[in-house]
């Protein structure tokens, strides 16, 4: 069995992802280094360079040729738009929404401009989360609300929903 990670960026699909795979002795994959490794270069770089369309290809490539077992998947927080790549994820996991408030991301995402987060032009978090968050709730096998949260606390609230 596998466990996908989605959500928002900033969720803490990454950093929750490393510790439920230790909790439950499982690999570890995250797509977006998959990306970078394949492509060399940040996300950031490819977005500049080949735009988010030809990104969103990459995503969707990647994550549709993943063939894993026991393993825990990280995606990218634009993977809900590759309709293929997480049908192939439905088939092969279990998906998990890591539900963040917008408020709380907004806190976290200092940083938004440089991390290689699909987003239009002068396009808020505020409008991302409200784009997303449909698609995010259509693929969701579990949702976790992991606001008030630790990332140990969320991975406890995974693994009880899993087992429940």
């Amino acid at each position: 069995m596998n466990v996908t990670l989605i959500g928002m960026p900033g969720a803490g699909k990454s950093t929750v992802g490393v510790l439920l795979a230790k909790s439950m002795l499982m690999d570890f994959v995250d797509t977006d280094l998959l990306i970078q490794r394949k492509y060399g270069m940040s996300l950031c770089e490819f977005i500049e360079k080949y735009g988010e369309e030809e990104f969103k290809r990459a995503e969707n490539d990647v994550i549709s040729s993943l063939n894993c077992e026991n393993t825990v998947i990280a995606t990218g927080g634009s993977a809900v738009y590759s309709e293929g790549g997480m049908k192939h994820l439905c088939k092969i996991s279990t998906i998990v929404y890591l539900s963040v408030p917008v408020e709380s991301l907004s806190e976290r995402l200092s940083n938004i401009r440089t991390r290689g987060v699909v987003m239009k032009k002068g396009e808020s978090i505020e409008q991302l989360f409200q784009r997303r968050s449909p698609l995010y709730e259509k693929y969701a096998e579990i949702t976790v609300d992991c606001s008030a949260l630790r990332a140990e606390e969320c991975v406890d609230e995974i693994i009880g929903k899993l087992n429940g």
